[in-house]
This record gives structure tokens, sequence and C-alpha cells, in this order.
């Protein structure tokens, strides 16, 4: 039986931003002080603070909302994943897809070296977005211009990472919905491309980039395809807290990185082929509802995210009693200004966070370019 979100968004919000300010707080102390002397112990600290936040939207994935990750791939595959610097590549199907990522990284002990190519907004999202930035994510302005030599910058930063990391790129752009779908089609159309149904066509030039910069010191890249199950729902944000679950398949395929092209123009042409492939397996599960010829893995259910949130619950209580002790000392108007003010806060930066996620506010499609000479021609 779901849950009116309200009842959730409060109380979690309450303890999400409680936690996260802490751990805010605590990767700046660390940033100012030790990353100036040591890159990598900084990294290593980083990743378990980062985790005593994330973990917290893992438990309301896992633990809450109870939705279900299916990974398929093979076993040697599914043994190497935490093991070694890999670029994932993934359609972004549903609003959550990097919650998905992080499920998976948390099970394979690499959720504090989980990294993402993302929108230069998402560092300014409180919380989340600000432990983002701490934790070298890479922020991006879509304006190659620009963004060519950030993208350089930012590999060339990960190349002495001190344990294995997961770099997500997301090479369609934005996240999936009908009316970029219809765009896309257009443009393929346009062009003689093959004409997608269930995914975007992938923009290159950032895939072009990290393989071509990072091939040296990154062994693998992870093409993974997403898909919701049938006859559910796309899990989102707002669904999570409500506690409604929903499965979620996920199907891992390794690529050596020594086995793509060497030519920008190579690199493309794979990245564009993968996601012709993605999207044949895709239409093959809507049709004849198969997935992956792929071993279907057990990822389980770990409890460290649910620990992580009753230590964190347990100190916000905790707070919560030196604060009433010490506000027993002001005025009962100003203790009201306090309360109504900071649940106004709770609530301003969990709708913004819940809003962000959702694929109707995500980029909008852009039309394709019409032929000016054929504009005339008609106009004629």
């Amino acid at each position: 039986m779901a849950v009116p979100a309200a009842l959730v968004i409060i109380p979690v919000g309450f303890l999400f931003i409680l936690s996260g300010l802490i751990v805010n707080l605590i990767q700046a102390f660390f940033f100012i002080l030790i990353r100036p002397v040591s890159k990598n112990l900084y990294r290593r600290v980083n990743k378990v603070i980062a985790e005593l936040l994330w973990l917290e939207l893992v438990w309301l994935f896992d633990w809450w909302a109870g939705v279900k990750v299916q990974v398929y791939t093979d076993a040697e595959t599914f043994e190497l994943m935490g093991k070694e610097h890999a670029l994932f590549i993934c359609n972004h199907r549903s609003d959550i897809d990097w919650l998905v990522g992080w499920v998976l990284a948390q099970r394979k002990d690499c959720l504090g070296s989980a990294l993402a190519i993302m929108k230069k907004e998402a560092k300014c999202l409180p919380i989340i977005g600000w432990s983002m930035w701490f934790s070298d994510y890479v922020f991006l302005e879509r304006n190659w211009a620009k963004d060519e030599n950030t993208l350089k910058s930012g590999f060339k930063w990960l190349e002495d990472f001190p344990r294995p990391f997961w770099l997500a790129l997301f090479v369609e752009g934005t996240r999936f919905t009908q009316e970029k779908l219809a765009v896309a089609q257009e443009f393929a159309a346009s062009k003689g491309l093959p004409i997608p149904r269930n995914v975007l066509i992938p923009r290159t030039k950032g895939f072009v980039s990290a393989v071509s910069h990072m091939r040296t010191f990154v062994p693998a890249i992870y093409d993974c395809t997403v898909a919701v199950a049938k006859g559910q729902p796309p899990p989102t944000l707002l669904r999570i807290f409500r506690g409604q679950s929903s499965v979620v398949k996920v199907q891992i395929k390794r690529h050596p990185m020594q086995e793509l092209p060497e030519t920008a123009d190579g690199i493309a042409q794979w990245c564009k082929d993968v996601f012709v492939t993605k999207d044949a397996l895709l239409e093959k599960y809507l049709v004849k509802d198969t997935f992956s010829d792929q071993q279907l893995q057990d990822i389980g259910r770990p409890k460290k995210s649910f620990f992580v949130v009753i230590s964190w619950s347990c100190l916000v209580i905790f707070l919560l009693v030196k604060l009433f002790q010490w506000s027993s000392y002001l005025c009962s108007w100003e203790v009201f200004a306090f309360s109504a003010t900071f649940l106004v806060l709770v609530t301003l930066v969990m709708q913004l966070l819940v809003h962000s996620s959702e694929s109707e506010h995500s980029t909008p499609p852009k039309s394709v370019p019409k032929d000016p000479m054929k504009e005339t021609l008609i106009q004629k």
C-alpha cells in the first residue's frame, strides 16, 4: 500500500538535510586541509564520508520502496565489477538511472568511487550536488567549446585514482521521453540512420573524448542497457518516497578498451552501433518479453545502508534532544520561528530534489534543423 509522499518526505528530508550538512562540512574540511597535501589520501577518506550520505538514498531504494534490480551479465564480468576502472555507458531510460547505478556500485564496494559526467546545474543541488562536487564528478555546460577542455582535465585528474572507479556517461545527453524520441526519429530519417524506437541517438563527442583520453588506464567499457519490467510504471524518486516498488532490469556487457577503434570516427561509429543493438534488445523485450540471454546474477540486499540510516537517526535524535534543552532558555516565539523556518527549508530542498529528478523537467528536445534552401523553395 502506497504511503502519502508528504508523510515520508518531511522526516526523511529532515534526516537527509541534517546528515548531509554534516557530511558536506566534513568533506569541505578535508578538501581544504588534506587535498592540497595528498590527493589520493583525500579521495580515500572522501569515499568513506560520501558513502555515509549516499547510502541513505540506497536505503530508500532497497529497504523502504523495495525496488528490485535484476542484473544480467556473464560470470566473468560480474566478478570483475568493482575490481577495475570502468567507463559505464547506459541508455537514460528512467528518472533514477543514477540511483540504480549507485545500488550496483554499493554491491561491488565502489559506491564512494562511482562518478559521473553530469550537467553543471547538478552541482548546485543542495547536499547531494555539493557532495558530488567534492567527489570529483565532472560537470559540463553543454557547450563543446568549453566542455572539451573540462573533459580533458577531468579525465587526466582520474589517471592516478587510488581505487577502482566507475565513470558513468549517458551518451544520449538527456533522459528518454516520447517527445525526444520523436525528434530523434525525425533526425535519423533526415540523415538516413537507423530509426530508433526505444533509445535516443547518442551524442558521441564526449564518448570519443573519454575513450581517447582514458584508454591507457581504464581497461574496460561496461555497456549497460536498462529496462523497466513490463506492466510497471518506471521508478521515480516520488514513487520511492511513497514506498512503491518496481523491478528494473539491467544487462551489462564488458568490452575491453583495447578492442575499440583507434580513430575518432571509428569510436563514434562503435558507440552508435552499440545503441542500435540496445534498441533491438529493448524492442525484443517489448515484443517477446525476453530481455537478455545473459545469466541472471544475484546482487543481494546488504544491510549496510540500513545500519547507516539507523546510526544517523540516533545521532539526529540526540542532537534534537540537545536542541530542545537549549531552546528552553529561549522565548517561545524564537523556538517557533526557528522550527518553522527549518521545516520550510526541508520542504523546499526536498521538492527541489524531486523536481530535478523528473524527466519532464529535463533538457527539452531540440528540433531538427530545417534546410534553408528547402524552406525557401516551399515559401515560393
